[in-house]
């Protein structure tokens, strides 16, 4: 059975290891706090000691502007300090484009001639790490009506086969009630306050955050660079984290219990049977 670990109990593992760099310990001790105020955090399951200290990436479902904090306070519960695959206006932000920079996340540019470039850094860098790496193979926040996963795209799939790593799949539920979806571009204040009005009122709401980490993903029927073997492996990982979300959000099987008037709802997805 999985381990269940409460936000308010002391974690089973303490400490990222030597290679994690100080500003990215800092930004993780930080960020901890934020989701403790936040609200309440349970994780399940976790990561085997085989495949500690080795290439691994992460494949998580996206659900708001918040869930990313939520997955690194699961990370840090667990003793691991993830890299992220971020969009490159994250890291030539001011002030934080620097710290994201500093502490070792990888960039992607999609649409752009450097795509290429940076797929095969990005791979890699994925082979050489001894921390994992976390992807959103759904590219963005779901649209699905019901918040499951979007049918999202190969790169995760395709870097995975590429650095032959395993992958483990990702369920969080929760996150998307601390703060609202918002709007694609910031215009003014009027596109802020509905973010800032519902992260305000997370601590008085103290929404409760689920993350689980599935088993790794059995891939080793693919190999990179077979024609439909990338689409088939995204097929399988993202079905494991759809089937990893199932039981945590018991419950809510077919919309979200707390509503957000901000998110479009206007894809399905493929994944949920």
């Amino acid at each position: 059975m999985f381990a269940l670990h409460d936000a308010d109990n002391e974690p089973t593992r303490r400490g990222t290891g030597p290679r994690t760099p100080p500003i990215w310990r800092a930004m993780l001790a930080v960020d901890t706090a934020v989701v403790r105020l936040a609200g309440r955090l349970k994780v399940t399951g976790g990561l085997a000691s085989e495949l500690r200290g080795r290439p691994l990436l992460m494949a998580a479902n996206h659900i708001g502007v918040f869930d990313a904090f939520v997955l690194m306070a699961a990370c840090r519960r667990i003793g691991i300090a993830p890299r992220f695959l971020l969009a490159g206006g994250l890291l030539d932000a001011p002030v934080l484009g620097p710290a994201l920079r500093a502490s070792g996340h990888l960039r992607v540019d999609r649409g752009k001639a450097t795509a290429i470039e940076q797929f095969t850094a990005a791979t890699e860098e994925l082979r050489a790490s001894r921390e994992p790496i976390i992807v959103y193979p759904e590219g963005r926040i779901s649209h699905d009506p019901g918040l499951w996963p979007e049918r999202g795209k190969t790169g995760a799939a395709r870097l995975a086969l590429a650095a032959g790593t395993p992958v483990v799949p990702v369920s969080q539920w929760g996150a998307h009630e601390a703060v609202y979806w918002g709007t694609e571009t910031v215009t003014g204040i009027q596109d802020v306050l509905p973010l800032a009005r519902s992260g305000l009122t997370a601590p008085l709401r103290r929404p409760t955050f689920r993350v689980h980490f599935g088993e790794p993903v059995e891939l080793s029927e693919f190999t990179a660079g077979t024609p439909g073997h990338a689409v088939r492996a995204h097929a399988k990982i993202m079905q494991a984290i759809t089937d990893g979300l199932v039981s945590l959000r018991r419950g809510e099987p077919d919309r979200p219990r707390f509503h957000d008037p901000t998110r479009p709802t206007d894809t399905r997805s493929p994944w949920r049977h």
